[in-house]
């Protein structure tokens, strides 16, 4: 059996994915974001992403986190910090921060580290989930929609080529109006 491949994401309204452009984290988004990376024991992001999350989350060579950060994001930032990364990358020579690299054919890389062991894989990102969801390979889709119209950025899933038919397994809101929305592919 493989081990589940999650992509969870912050989304606008019109299906933008600019982490700037949604609402400003706050205590209760905070605590599910860490719940969902609890799920999972191995995170997989594509370069940007990656180096993204690695300027906000990595700890600091001090051992202090910042002042700019709150209890939740510091939680956040504990759970995440230790977890095992696999970054796809054509322009990275190596990575670190308990990292991996993969290159080539990513499809392929992919499947294989779904073949290993573990509770789940989580995805981030924008480019290269967009990819795995054309290949078939996520199982289950949880978008944070956010009560914001962005009018501009990256667009969720943009370029898949066919549709994806979905069954909505849960949904909730969240006190700031922004709903939890999470998919998985209907079971043949």
């Amino acid at each position: 059996m493989t081990q589940p491949l999650r992509y969870a994401i912050n989304v606008t309204l019109d299906g933008c994915c600019s982490h700037e452009e949604g609402l400003p984290p706050d205590e209760e988004s905070m605590a599910f974001w860490t719940d969902e990376l609890r799920r999972s024991d191995t995170l997989l992001y594509g370069r940007v992403t990656y180096e993204l999350m690695e300027g906000a989350w990595r700890r600091p060579e001090s051992g202090e986190w910042p002042d700019w950060m709150d209890a939740s994001e510091i939680a956040f930032a504990e759970v995440m910090d230790p977890m095992r990364k696999v970054v796809a990358s054509a322009t990275l020579d190596a990575v670190d921060w308990n990292a991996e690299l993969i290159s080539g054919d990513v499809v392929d890389a992919v499947r294989r580290l779904k073949d290993r062991p573990g509770r789940g894989i989580s995805l981030g990102g924008v480019r290269l989930p967009a990819a795995l969801a054309a290949a078939g390979l996520i199982d289950e889709y949880t978008f944070v929609v956010h009560p914001v119209v962005a009018g501009r950025g990256p667009r969720l899933l943009e370029g898949i080529g066919e549709s994806l038919k979905l069954e909505l397994v849960e949904r909730w809101e969240f006190g700031s109006g922004a709903t939890v929305q999470r998919y998985r592919h209907p079971i043949a």
